[in-house]
């Protein structure tokens, strides 16, 4: 007798020389994802961990709070700690904008003026920051120790009409 032929590895039966197990399909080869034109591979989608990488803590707050502000658009927490970020990141255009805001909303708060007047001398805006100083001042600020060596007032401090403030409180 001659010995059993054995059936190709793809066949039903194949692992099974008596032939007593169900019928298998036929195994198909395995596929390889279609590549894009010129043989490159398109790049994986970053993880969280990756993206997150990229950005730094200030941009990455700066973009929080962004975002919270499209949703709430008059908080004046947000606008507060937005303006304080993108004065901090150098968008003295921005910080600028929502210090106005911030004192449209509380006209009568000292902070708000003093900020905006920060936010109006990093600007080169030096006459309105004088100006808005004096109304910090005439609302109750009065932290002279640290106007004194606030780096965002270094354009006006020098001047005669700075040295009046200081020399009121």
């Amino acid at each position: 007798m001659a010995p059993p032929l054995s059936a190709p590895a793809d066949t039903p039966g194949a692992d099974d020389p008596a032939g007593d197990a169900a019928p298998q399909p036929p195994r198909r080869p395995k596929r390889r994802p279609a590549s894009p034109a010129g043989g490159a591979q398109p790049s994986p989608v970053p993880s969280p961990v990756q993206w997150f990488g990229r950005l730094n803590q200030l941009d990455f707050d700066l973009d929080f709070f962004e975002r919270l502000l499209a949703r709430n658009p008059d908080s004046i927490d947000v606008l507060r700690v937005l303006g304080e970020l993108a004065s901090r990141r150098g968008l003295h255009d921005r910080a600028l904008e929502l210090d106005r805001r911030l004192v449209g909303r509380l006209p009568a708060d000292s902070l708000a003026r003093y900020n905006l007047a920060c936010s109006l001398a990093l600007a080169g805006r030096c006459d309105e920051a004088i100006v808005c100083l004096g109304a910090a001042f005439d609302l109750g600020y009065d932290d002279v120790a640290h106007m004194e060596v606030d780096p965002d007032l270094a354009s006006i401090r020098e001047r005669p009409e700075f040295r009046a403030l200081v020399g009121r409180a």
